[in-house]
């Protein structure tokens, strides 16, 4: 489940730089719960064709944090702050 939410949290900040493609196969996978099955069907694709986009988005996904840190910036950011400053300027990190 842990992997799940910093994936999502992940998605969260990288998905623009993802083709549309890959946001919607992720999407259906992980907000959805579609199996890799339905996705497959319902794009007129190959299972293995779903598995191996959803494995290159978690791998980009990691990608671009372990080179921009936007995700632990704002963890870092947010247990410095209190929880009235960390309201006020969440939208913003």
């Amino acid at each position: 489940m842990d992997d799940i939410l910093y994936l999502s949290s992940l998605y969260d900040y990288y998905k623009e730089l993802l083709t549309d493609k890959q946001r919607s196969y992720f999407e259906d996978y992980y907000f959805d719960n579609l199996t890799m099955e339905e996705i497959a069907e319902n794009n007129d694709i190959s299972k293995n064709a779903v598995s191996k986009t959803i494995i290159e988005v978690k791998e980009k996904l990691l990608e671009y944090e372990n080179a921009l840190h936007l995700l632990e910036n704002k963890n870092n950011v947010k247990k410095i702050l209190t929880e009235e400053e960390y309201e006020k300027i969440k939208n913003y990190i």
